[in-house]
């Protein structure tokens, strides 16, 4: 048995609106696509907040999160992740223990303190631009305390939420969220999907740094990597440039609603190396291909679950990519 076929699989949908799409037709995609996954075996099936970004329609995520759950009945659907430093953190753990509530033993909630927006959407949302600098442990630690059984005395609770015990994740491209994952011993999740750059140190502060805790006895990590599957090798790579283009987009500031895929990219040597950056981790390729390289990732990263993006312009080839994806590990 291949190390690969031992290591969970799941699902990052970033809830892509296509060109000449709609925010209706990405939800109706996103519960097949949580639906096929299902089928398939995967273990989890998160939707990240962005807010403000033409492309992504999972700005409200609690309430997707409850629109897929309600449509799956086994795979486990959370946040990947929910902007903590958005949002009051009772207000987080209303939500999520309302989902958890109506959906026992399904629900993540992965946190991130990034804002998913930029600086103007920021302050729309009324929040500091140094909101998550330095007060997301605290922040933190009063979520944690609203999903715990209510401490004696305690005046203000989150109902739904107080003792709900929703399994918590930390998200990051960096140092900083995997060195609280193992100060506190909770999952840690690296966005490798975007930012692969500092992925192996990511991994080793977490590994070297983890204390045992209630919620993890051991560290667990979970990597994010883009992944373009397909019945051949060229086939994959032409379907690719769907997300190199949406990466190209967003250097040139542009609009990043998923476009058709295309013959060859107008790029310049500078923008073609930092999509590259980008992409750094993605896996392209038929099912040997695929197979090939998803289990030499995961036997350089050690990762206890591989979790998979895959950005297409047809609802039917990505499916279709997370049906190879699942055939490689298996």
């Amino acid at each position: 048995m291949s190390q690969l076929s031992s290591t969970a699989l799941s699902v990052l949908d970033l809830a892509p609106i296509r060109q000449g799409g709609s925010a209706a037709e990405t939800f109706r995609d996103s519960v097949s696509l949580a639906q096929r996954t299902e089928q398939l075996g995967y273990t989890r099936y998160w939707l990240a907040e962005h807010h403000n970004i033409a492309g992504i329609a999972s700005a409200a995520t609690s309430v997707l999160i409850g629109h897929v759950a309600g449509q799956t009945s086994t795979i486990r659907v959370g946040s990947g992740g929910i902007m903590l430093p958005n949002h009051p953190s009772l207000v987080i753990a209303e939500q999520f223990g309302t989902l958890e509530t109506l959906y026992p033993g399904r629900i993540d909630l992965g946190l991130g303190r990034a804002p998913g927006s930029d600086g103007a959407t920021m302050r729309a949302m009324r929040r500091s631009m140094h909101a998550g600098v330095d007060d997301f442990p605290e922040q933190l630690s009063e979520l944690l305390r609203y999903l715990a059984d209510a401490e004696p005395g305690q005046q203000v609770k989150a109902v739904p939420g107080q003792g709900t015990n929703v399994p918590i994740w930390l998200l990051g491209s960096s140092g900083y969220s995997a060195q609280l994952a193992a100060k506190l011993g909770l999952p840690f999740a690296f966005a490798a999907q975007f930012a692969p750059g500092y992925l192996f140190e990511a991994l080793r502060l977490y590994r070297d740094n983890f204390r045992p805790s209630e919620h993890l006895d051991k560290p667990h990590a979970m990597v994010g990597l883009p992944v373009i599957a397909a019945e051949n090798d060229a086939l994959a790579h032409y379907l690719a440039t769907t997300a190199q283009q949406k990466f190209l987009n967003l250097i040139r500031g542009k609009p990043t609603q998923s476009l058709p895929p295309v013959e060859q990219l107008d790029w310049s040597p500078m923008e073609q190396a930092q999509v590259s950056q980008f992409l750094g981790a993605a896996i392209i390729g038929g099912p040997e291909t695929v197979k090939a390289e998803l289990t030499a990732f995961q036997e350089r990263t050690g990762a206890d679950e591989l979790m998979i993006n895959s950005d297409f312009y047809n609802h039917a080839d990505r499916l279709r990519s997370y049906e190879i994806v699942a055939e490689a590990a298996r």
